[in-house]
């Protein structure tokens, strides 16, 4: 197999590359930053911004498969940057792909296309989109998404997009890093009751679903032009999932909550003086941050190991195990 992997020097695009490597795949890898690392593994690393669309061109010249993980993520920043980078950048993608006649397209998604701030339990791949988006990374990922699964059985091209939530392992640059210290600065509050349910994808495992729907991919596959939920195979309480974690870190659990209906407001509030201040950065809350922390968003994993034969190969406890490994080792 012949791999271009957008983003791969990102926490999940450097996975799926590790993964298509063991597989014995020829990679190459388009980002904005030098990868010298992936180089000294035998990656062929191109630095392009997503939209040049000649560079872009050149890099899906010849391969197989390409996995677009390339994103602007976030709950906060400039509309046109999100556009730029998830639309404008995505249709990029696609097209280079079908000038080039590439057979297999693997988009990542996420879960929050289909956030409409309700609680979503061991839900399927058939939730609607929202009317409306509390951020613009969910809206931009969602018409993403869409043009992306549009794309299927055109010039030759058959597509799949994947929605792994909450990834976390070791390497995580941001979820678990950014949680941890803001316990150790006894910054940390629970939203709404901590009775939330979530599914949480360990990096490897988000990665060999990747790596699965690429090999079965064909025309009249039973995931071509569809997307998928996938992560690890049961969902958790997200609290005390959380507070396990902490005292494996040594850490006082949680104590401090407040409502989700106070978030949400604090959140507003929050959203609203930054607009008026014109301050950079992002809000220290947002309504999308209230509504995700204290919501439940759990996924069925069926449809993804019926389809294409995906199961988490890392189990809860090992995956829960080296994480903690990590984080303590980069203290």
């Amino acid at each position: 197999m012949k791999a271009l992997v957008t983003g791969g020097g990102g926490f999940l695009g450097r996975a799926i590359v590790a993964e298509l490597l063991a597989r014995g795949a020829e990679v190459r890898v388009l980002g904005r930053k030098p990868q010298p690392d992936l180089e000294a593994r035998g990656v062929r690393v191109i630095q392009a911004d997503l939209t040049q669309k000649d560079v872009v061109r050149a890099a899906a010249k010849g391969v197989d498969v390409v996995f677009h993980c390339a994103a602007l993520a976030g709950v906060w920043g400039p509309r046109r940057e999100y556009e730029r980078v998830n639309v404008d950048g995505t249709r990029v993608v696609v097209a280079a792909a079908q000038a080039e006649r590439v057979r297999r397209f693997v988009h990542t998604s996420s879960p929050s296309v289909c956030f409409d701030g309700s609680d979503h339990v061991r839900a399927q791949n058939d939730l609607p989109y929202p009317k409306r988006y509390l951020a613009e990374y969910p809206r931009t990922k969602a018409i993403a998404e869409r043009d992306v699964l549009y794309a299927n059985a055109r010039y030759g091209l058959t597509t799949v997009a994947l929605r792994p939530h909450l990834i976390y392992g070791p390497g995580d640059p941001h979820l678990l890093p950014r949680l941890v210290a803001r316990a150790r600065e006894a910054k940390l509050v629970r939203v709404g009751d901590g009775t939330n349910e979530v599914t949480l994808s360990f990096v490897e495992n988000a990665a060999l679903a990747h790596v699965l729907a690429a090999e079965t991919l064909e025309p009249g596959a039973p995931h071509a032009g569809r997307a998928y939920f996938v992560g690890d195979a049961e969902p958790v309480k997200l609290w005390p999932w959380i507070d396990a974690l902490l005292a494996r870190l040594a850490l006082p659990s949680v104590e401090r909550g407040v409502s989700k209906r106070a978030a949400y407001a604090l959140g507003a509030a929050a959203e609203l003086a930054w607009r008026a201040l014109g301050r950079a950065g992002e809000p220290p809350l947002t309504r999308f941050v209230a509504a995700q922390l204290a919501s439940s968003h759990s996924y069925d994993m069926e449809p993804a190991a019926r389809d294409f034969g995906y199961r988490p190969r890392v189990g809860p406890e090992e995956a829960l195990e080296r994480t903690v490994a990590w984080l303590k080792s980069s203290a």
